[in-house]
């Protein structure tokens, strides 16, 4: 990651503070001197502190971490919304909406209600509504889309909050580190930059200075942060392919097993009608069931003597 030039620092007023009158004692390490009654920062510090920011805000969203840039002053405002959206990331520029960190479970069901509007208003069903309804929804839609906007695709609490002037964001400040997010702020002379994890001091009165330090760390981010959506988005393509590769070897196999058992149905099958044809073959094949004995067949009779011719005569006259 390129470092950041000084004299890109110094030709955006960068070293600028506040009056000396105008100081906080806590901010004196980061003060080179003064000059007509006004607070020189030192900018070899600012360099290596912006410098730790930005590998600090890439490390985030390296891990597919969420930034949360805040600037409502009107000198941030511009670049603290086209840096978010070129990042993909939320942002607040314009009021910071209480408990918009600490009771967040309650700001996201007001988040819910913005995009069922925008839906409703998409789709053109506000223009069905009666005159009176539908004007109540739109000044509804207008003030969520006013307070809410830039934090509409926030589903989880952010891993790290970008401030610009953190005496304008005090009650975004004290949520934040309630809950132990990680601070990146623009520090100028006239702050207490105890509660930043990552202090930059600098000028923040100036939109050169607010611009650059908000580029600086929006290109740190974006590039970190797309980097991870295409990994991720490969790792996704990659897994998909290797599910897709399982599901059809398992298929595969299923259809298998069941052509297999589809054969071993048919073989048995087979063999069972065989054994069948076997069987019945078998029985229409056995010797029949023994029957009476014939009866003994007679004995041929021997002829009768022939009587000699008048003997019979014979016979009747002697009698």
């Amino acid at each position: 990651m390129p470092e950041t030039d000084v004299r890109e620092l110094l030709k955006a007023g960068l070293h600028f503070g506040h009056q000396t009158r105008r100081w906080n004692p806590r901010m004196g390490r980061y003060i080179w001197g003064e000059r007509d009654g006004i607070h020189i920062i030192d900018l070899m510090q600012t360099q290596k502190l912006l410098d730790d920011a930005r590998e600090f805000a890439t490390e985030v969203a390296a891990k597919g971490g969420t930034v949360l840039f805040v600037g409502t002053k009107k000198q941030a405002r511009d670049g603290v919304k086209e840096w978010a959206e070129r990042c993909g990331m939320p942002f607040v520029n314009q009021r910071w909406l209480g408990g918009l960190l600490t009771n967040f479970q309650t700001i996201s069901k007001r988040i819910d209600r913005l995009h069922e509007l925008i839906e409703l208003k998409e789709e053109g069903q506000l223009d069905l509504l009666p005159t009176k309804e539908r004007m109540s929804m739109e000044a509804e839609l207008e003030k969520l889309t006013y307070n809410l906007g830039g934090v509409r695709d926030m589903k989880r609490l952010p891993d790290a909050v970008v401030v610009i002037d953190i005496k304008t964001e005090t009650i975004g400040l004290a949520e934040a580190k309630r809950l132990r997010i990680p601070i990146i702020a623009l520090v100028d002379s006239n702050v207490d930059p105890t509660p930043v994890s990552h202090p930059i001091p600098g000028n923040d009165d100036a939109i050169r200075s607010c611009d650059l330090v908000i580029r600086s760390l929006g290109e740190a981010i974006e590039t970190a942060a797309t980097n991870y959506r295409e990994a991720e988005a490969k790792r996704r393509a990659e897994e998909e392919e290797r599910r897709r590769q399982e599901e059809e070897a398992r298929r595969k196999r299923e259809e298998t097993e069941r052509a297999r058992k589809e054969q071993d149905q048919l073989e048995a099958a087979q063999a069972k009608a065989e054994a069948a044809a076997k069987a019945q073959a078998a029985e229409s094949g056995a010797p029949a069931t023994p029957a009476e004995a014939p009866a003994p067949a007679q004995r041929p009779q021997a002829p009768a003597e022939a009587t000699p011719p008048g003997s019979a005569g014979a016979e009747g006259e002697g009698s």
